[in-house]
């Protein structure tokens, strides 16, 4: 099995499981459980992406997130780049408040005093219930109706309340200069196919990366699916320390 066969499998496999995850990853959760002074199991998630992201960067967005997956496979309904550059500042004006606001409810609880992983579920399961599938069937809509109407992976793009956790981790990372998983670009043997900015599912000038040295970018979810389409093996992913010069 290919590497991106691979990929693809397991964001098939956790979009079908988000009637069973939907309340990990869910915002309004943590909220609902900050003003109890729980902390939910999504609030344990968020902390392990932030965590995570200090050597993954944004893998977990390319490899296993399934809103992202359905985002994805949504494209296919028409395949539209775009190149989103202020849309992308949307989703922090969504983060900060509601950072702001599980502060508030914690302190008006009291602090956050006990964990429960499950909060709101039914034995671990998200969607038990009308309500519930209410909820699912509009966030299938969001993820869908973005990544068709706005183009390739919408959502995470201007809404996801996920990724800035990620861009964070991801930013320290680079700063300290720690050893990570990231893209890595070959100017030279680059012959401007545009082949990895064409398959690139966050539309990015992936391409443009390459001649100017800087694979970097906080949209890049490091899916690798540039480095699988290169015809010259010019991009490669793989774990190194960020280049002091970018």
């Amino acid at each position: 099995m290919t590497r991106q066969r691979f990929r693809r499998a397991v964001l098939v496999i956790s979009s079908v499981l988000i009637p069973i995850t939907l309340f990990y990853l869910s915002p309004y959760v943590i909220l609902m459980a900050a003003s109890e002074g729980i902390v939910s199991g999504s609030c344990i998630v968020f902390g392990g992406l932030l965590v995570s992201s200090l050597v993954l960067g944004r893998a977990f967005c390319g490899w296993v997130c399934p809103a992202g997956g359905i985002g994805e496979f949504a494209s296919r309904l028409r395949d539209k780049q775009k190149r989103y550059r202020r849309a992308n500042g949307i989703k922090y004006g969504i983060w900060l408040p509601w950072l702001g606001l599980i502060a508030y409810f914690s302190a008006s609880a009291g602090g956050l005093r006990k964990v429960q992983f499950g909060y709101q579920t039914w034995h671990g399961i998200s969607v038990s219930s009308w309500n519930g599938l209410v909820i699912l069937l509009v966030i299938l809509l969001l993820l869908v109706g973005l990544s068709v109407i706005v183009g390739r992976r919408g959502f995470c793009h201007t809404m996801c309340w996920m990724a800035p956790f990620m861009i964070l981790g991801r930013t320290i990372r680079d700063r300290m200069r720690f050893v990570g998983l990231r893209l890595t670009g070959d100017a030279e043997a680059c012959i401007e196919c545009g082949q990895c900015t064409r398959h690139c599912p966050m539309s990015l000038d992936v391409q443009a990366m390459v001649a100017r040295g800087a694979m970097s970018d906080s949209e890049c979810i490091l899916c690798a699916n540039c480095a699988d389409t290169c015809p010259k093996d010019a991009i490669g992913l793989r774990f190194t320390r960020a280049d002091p010069h970018q």
